[in-house]
């Protein structure tokens, strides 16, 4: 390993991550991200991501374990000055990585013989994304499909709040139209989430296979989803407020689906 430290805020090196953790554009257009801890580094080299840089401060904190389970991973030492200044969340553990992005195609989504798909349509804020990708992890949901992106799936807030399962989903961009044939194609029955829907979440048949879309938080589903969805479904308010946060909406209907088949299997 190389012995010599970066010490400068000013290197080059230095720069390019800052430009990675707050440029989508410059995401995009290199193709790169960057990856805060190790859990979340270990969790995307675990999916099959590509780490085209990996940055260690052990000012910071004791980084030879996970050094010595992926020796092939020669990691540049920096000061803790440097490494501040590239990391964006408070309390990190010493490791950074600049990873290469993948290309997520709805074609390349498998499911399962009985499928439970998201779909989330201009969801704008990445904490809500992530929080999203989340509960996908916990409830075991076949694939995240992110239709008309406003926010970065790489964004370094969506990566934070997913907890890194942004790296365990299947998860497809693409348009809402393009959303749509793919579920008709391979038989999933659509339901939209709606405030103004009639039917009650608890009282719809989530035990088939079939996928759930959320929408903004602002503004709700577009007039496309609304129009050619099978069903619109709804939570019902109890309070004073008439809606929930767009991860809350998901994370109910998610194991509202997930309880129903369990009874259907246990029955």
């Amino acid at each position: 390993m190389n012995d010599v430290i970066l010490t400068s805020v000013n290197n080059p090196r230095v720069k390019a991550v800052g430009d990675l953790q707050t440029g989508s554009r410059t995401r995009r257009r290199q193709g790169l991200f960057v990856i805060e801890g190790r859990r979340e580094i270990t969790m995307a080299l675990e999916a099959g991501y590509t780490i085209e840089t990996l940055f260690c401060c052990a000012e910071v904190d004791d980084t030879s374990a996970f050094r010595a389970r992926f020796p092939t991973l020669v990691p540049v030492l920096v000061s803790q000055t440097v490494f501040e200044r590239m990391t964006y969340r408070e309390h990190s553990d010493g490791l950074l990585a600049v990873a290469r992005a993948k290309v997520h195609s709805i074609a390349d989504l498998r499911l399962s013989a009985n499928p439970l798909v998201i779909v989330m349509e201009a969801v704008e804020k990445p904490g809500n994304l992530g929080a999203i990708l989340r509960t996908a992890d916990a409830a075991a949901i076949d694939a995240i499909i992110v239709c008309e992106p406003v926010t970065d799936i790489y964004n370094p807030n969506v990566i934070r709040s997913s907890l890194g399962c942004l790296f365990t989903q299947q998860i497809a961009v693409c348009t809402s139209r393009q959303a749509l044939e793919w579920l008709h194609a391979n038989g999933l029955h659509v339901y939209a989430a709606e405030l103004q829907a009639s039917q009650k979440y608890y009282e719809t048949n989530l035990a088939i296979p079939c996928a759930i879309v959320v929408g903004a938080e602002a503004d709700g589903l577009s007039p496309f989803w609304l129009r050619y969805a099978d069903t619109r479904i709804k939570i019902p308010m109890r309070g004073r407020v008439d809606s929930l946060n767009v991860s809350v909406t998901t994370a109910i209907l998610s194991f509202e689906a997930i309880r129903q088949r369990e009874l259907t299997i246990d029955n």
